[in-house]
């Protein structure tokens, strides 16, 4: 097929363009560009570099950039503001992925979704020009910023505590009578509940517990892009909680519940997605974050255990969230109280019911119990008989 001379023009522009970047120092790639983290990361390719504007890059986004294969990243904020010891620039660094942080902020503009481009030292170019700069993170520059995070960590205590009192003034029906949490149709009473978030090791917890599923068949309750995470896994969710503003619309349609969390002034924005559909959902208005709802709503609906997968536990953790709402986990737990459980001691501490050794006396004694009731009859005592005759000549033959 015969290539227009343009078409040709173009491409053979493009090559020589990216041998000659390709002949300079640092990483070239694509950039993708997103302020935020997490709707990046749905797109971003290996081999791809990432700019965002990300305040104190969490665990979770650190680990998605890198499972992404981010060939770089570029934050245009502080990724380690001093607040807390947030754990995502060590991260990022440890994996071998060169991370510029506090780069200038104009290159949310100069720089276009998809464009070739080249970081050096904490100075990303645009063909031959320098369109932003920043500070190139090492091992040693994110460790002494860490230590003194930790100095001024007992802040931040101060301010979670506050932030704590507030939810408790303005949740007290929520978490103590239970007012305000939503009628559903899925049956929880008495049975075991699995709450799904895709947050720290969400694949790893998930993969562990296939046995304790298999036995227990537990009340699936995804948390927004854990609905996702349980289709990947093989499961369907029974009830999907959240703003939907994280989870596929593969999830949404797949036959679960839907409980869209609100505000407590009555909106919810992720009830038009869901109208959009044509689905229909239940609202939950609640100022605290989407895995606590979950958690109260399967408390409220007698759920005899709730385990938990990928859900905060630390105060790092929570404090990771970037969110005052942040305060109302650790009051969930309090609420929901010894039924809740990680899902880390749960693949630790479980054990099928039967054990292998407990099943293979099982079936010698099915077995033998089996051989008495054949010799007991007068058939069955004939052919053993026989059969015992034809083993001693064979056995006899042997020696003789």
């Amino acid at each position: 097929m015969k290539v227009p001379t343009d078409e040709l023009h173009r491409r053979l522009t493009g090559y020589l363009r990216r041998r000659k970047v390709d002949d300079l120092p640092g990483v070239t790639a694509v950039a993708r560009i997103d302020r935020r983290t997490k709707r990046l990361t749905k797109r971003l390719k290996p081999g791809e570099i990432a700019i965002i504007d990300h305040v104190d890059v969490d665990r979770v986004s650190a680990e998605a950039l890198v499972a992404c294969g981010a060939a770089g990243v570029v934050n245009v904020a502080a990724g380690i503001s001093g607040r807390y010891p947030n754990l995502g620039p060590q991260i990022i660094v440890e994996a071998g992925v060169p991370f510029v942080d506090n780069a200038t902020p104009e290159l949310f503009e100069r720089v276009r979704d998809g464009d070739l481009v080249r970081l050096h030292e904490g100075v990303v170019y645009l063909g031959d020009e320098i369109v932003g700069k920043g500070e190139a993170q090492t091992a040693d520059t994110i460790g002494a910023a860490m230590a003194e995070a930790r100095a001024g960590l007992a802040v931040q205590i101060e301010a979670f505590a506050i932030n704590t009192m507030e939810y408790v003034r303005r949740e007290s029906d929520l978490l103590i009578d239970g007012v305000g949490v939503p009628d559903v149709r899925t049956a929880m009473e008495g049975r075991h509940v699995l709450i799904v978030v895709r947050g720290y090791h969400y694949k790893e917890d998930i993969a562990a517990l296939r046995p304790y599923i298999r036995e227990y068949r537990p009340v699936m309750i995804a948390v927004d892009g854990g609905a996702d995470a349980l289709l990947e896994a093989g499961y369907t969710p029974d009830v999907i909680v959240g703003d939907f503003d994280s989870v596929s619309t593969k999830a949404l349609t797949c036959g679960a519940e839907l409980i869209v969390h609100a505000y407590r002034d009555g909106r919810a924005p992720g009830l038009e997605r869901v109208e959009q559909l044509g689905l229909t959902a239940v609202l939950f208005p609640s100022t605290g974050t989407s895995e606590d709802i979950a958690m109260l709503l399967a408390d409220d609906k007698g759920a005899e255990l709730i385990v938990a997968v990928g859900t905060h536990w630390t105060l790092e953790e929570f404090l990771d969230k970037g969110r005052s709402g942040a305060a109302s986990t650790w009051l969930t737990r309090l609420r929901v109280g010894s039924k809740l459980i990680d899902a880390k001691g749960v693949s630790r501490l479980y054990r099928s019911r039967i054990s292998t050794p407990s099943l293979l006396v099982l079936v010698v004694t099915a077995l033998v119990t089996m051989g008495v009731a054949v010799f007991s009859t007068p058939v069955g005592s004939i052919w053993l008989g026989d059969a015992w005759n034809a083993f001693v000549f064979w056995l006899v033959g042997l020696f003789s």
